[in-house]
């Protein structure tokens, strides 16, 4: 599947009309429903070839990829898969229960880690995440999301020296047909 297909089957079957309230709080007249493309085993190891690609070329010293959870567990699995790299769920808050962890998966301090998202808006799922795998001692400049909706995201996360890349902005989704 190239670029234009793989864009047009993002529109096609997650790209969403009507009245959305985003994690942001604001509302929208569209919704790019991640979990419409990320349970599509033949999207999901498309996305999770390109992720991985991506990660080699923007995050080439990352010894471990990072999602949070929960639209972007799958992607981070698929790009694991992809890239031979181990991966780590980010909760959004510790467990509370068991090891109460926020962070899933085997790690040590001082680890170079990509962050890989699904669609990111204002960013601040990402910068909170980012903020998770800091407080444990790992390290986190580069984030790569499946579409940038290019609404503040790169802005934000750049504000935490971070550098965002996306496959897709939603510009590309939207005009595909």
């Amino acid at each position: 599947m190239d670029d234009h297909e793989l864009r047009r089957a993002l529109r096609e079957h997650a790209y969403l009309e009507g009245d959305f309230v985003l994690r942001s709080g604001r509302r929208c007249r569209y919704y790019l429903d991640k979990y419409r493309f990320e349970t599509r085993p033949d999207l999901l190891r498309e996305l999770g070839e390109r992720l991985a690609t991506s990660v080699r070329e923007h995050a080439p010293d990352a010894t471990r990829i990072a999602g949070p959870e929960l639209g972007a567990v799958a992607l981070a699995a698929a790009a694991s898969l992809e890239s031979g790299l181990p991966f780590l769920i980010v909760r959004k808050d510790a467990k509370g229960y068991g090891t109460d962890n926020r962070l899933e998966g085997v790690f040590e301090a001082g680890e170079q880690v990509c962050l890989v998202e699904d669609v990111v808006t204002s960013g601040g799922a990402a910068a909170s995440a980012i903020q998770a795998l800091r407080e444990a001692g790992l390290a986190c400049s580069t984030a790569i999301c499946v579409v940038d909706r290019e609404e503040g995201g790169v802005d934000e996360l750049a504000r935490h020296a971070v550098r965002l890349r996306s496959l897709f902005t939603a510009s590309d989704v939207l005009s595909s047909t």
